[in-house]
């Protein structure tokens, strides 16, 4: 990691600024989710807005707006579309902090990453796709550190539990000593059509995504003594869970053990395992292979195209089924002759507990004091404490489950 990290605080950065936040792809399912949470939630005085390429639907998300807050029949509208570097470049020079829902974006998300790197402006989003992730750093890291822009990607279900967890987990164990945590993640919870277009990209562009990452490493410096690490593992039966563990080989792992190379309190030699947790074998061995058959046919562009087909864009899970879903991650740490068992549970990761994660980090970015750090960064690296905090206080808990 090439963060520059220092001890002083800086809360809220770019004073000068029109706004506080901009509410990037306002009128997606998603985007109508963390509008209508920052709705409810935005602290007295700040100044947000919503932008997007139909100005007709952004006027109608307001009026739906105003329902919940009457001071949200003042939000600014601004057009942008994510195809338009000058839009979003001039979106970018007026705020502090832009927050995105659009994807897959790996599509759609680079030419706004370019414009806060450039233009200084804090930039939070909800991606789970590792090139998208890796290609942002090759080409803005250096030139946000240079401006002061924290661009900070995975604030939703990816990858804020595992990154806020581990990070969590690792403040429970000594210092100065080699570490080792693993995650397990169980959830009940339905898909939207922009998650599902998000993780079939993803899963179908392989070999893009090894050059990213070859890319990124070619850029990111060397840790001299100290040692970081994230293995897939193997699918085990976890004695620590009494579940079976399968590898997940998502974002998530990658995320934290960036965090662990940017913060020496994971200390000099770290390790971090990410896994699905099933309760029952014939369960685990149907999800593997299902997984395995979408990740095949994700490689066909005819078969991906259908598999897309299946679920509409735009849409999503209604509030009756996202009040029955949700996720808890528990993780085992231990180091120093100290193990400990935590935990980060909530409800409907994929959309609620999203939709209030990115807003929260938005929020932070906006109004916390934090560590001056610039370039991109992840959840733990730049809010760390403060977005933990944030999202206790929302609800998501953060707890010790047993410390031996």
């Amino acid at each position: 990691m090439t963060e520059q990290v220092h001890n002083e605080p800086v809360r809220g950065g770019r004073p000068g600024r029109e706004l506080d936040l901009v509410l990037f792809g306002a009128t997606g399912f998603v985007g109508v989710l963390t509008a209508e949470y920052l709705a409810e939630h935005a602290p007295v005085g700040c100044r947000w807005a919503l932008a997007g390429r139909d100005l007709g639907k952004l006027e109608r998300l307001r009026e739906r707006l105003a329902a919940l807050n009457p001071d949200c029949a003042r939000l600014p509208l601004l057009r942008a579309d994510a195809g338009d570097p000058r839009a979003l470049r001039e979106l970018a020079a007026r705020t502090r902090v832009v927050a995105t829902t659009v994807g897959p974006y790996v599509h759609h998300g680079a030419e706004l990453v370019a414009a806060c790197a450039e233009e200084g402006t804090d930039y939070a989003d909800l991606t789970g796709e590792p090139e998208f992730v890796d290609r942002m750093y090759v080409e803005h890291d250096a030139r946000a550190r240079e401006t002061g822009a924290r661009l900070v990607h995975a604030c939703g279900f990816d990858s804020v539990p595992a990154d806020l967890g581990a990070y969590f987990t690792v403040g429970l164990l000594p210092s100065g000593v080699p570490l080792r945590v693993d995650g397990f993640l169980r959830a009940g919870a339905l898909a939207s059509g922009g998650t599902v277009a998000s993780a079939l990209t993803a899963l179908g562009r392989g070999p893009q995504t090894l050059a990213a990452a070859r890319a990124r490493r070619l850029h990111e410096p060397r840790l001299p003594g100290r040692r970081v690490r994230g293995p897939v593992g193997v699918p085990r039966f976890s004695r620590e869970t009494g579940t079976w563990a399968l590898p997940l080989p998502v974002l998530d792992p990658r995320i934290v053990t960036r965090s662990a190379a940017a913060l020496e309190r994971y200390g000099p030699d770290f390790r971090y395992r990410h896994y699905a947790s099933v309760r029952h074998l014939p369960v685990a061995v149907g999800l593997t292979a299902a997984v395995g058959a979408t990740a095949a046919l994700a490689q066909v562009p005819p078969a991906r195209r259908w598999l897309m087909g299946l679920w509409e864009p735009g849409n999503g899970p209604d509030a009756e089924r996202r009040a029955r879903s949700w996720f808890t991650v528990r993780f085992v740490g231990e180091g120093g002759g100290r193990r400990v068992f935590t935990e980060v549970s909530g409800g409907d990761p994929g959309y609620g507990e999203t939709a209030k994660m990115l807003a929260e980090s938005a929020l932070c970015l906006a109004h916390d004091a934090l560590p001056d750090r610039a370039g991109q960064l992840t959840t733990a690296v730049a809010m760390g404490d403060a977005l933990t905090a944030r999202l206790q206080k929302a609800g998501i808990r953060f707890r010790v489950a047993a410390e031996l």
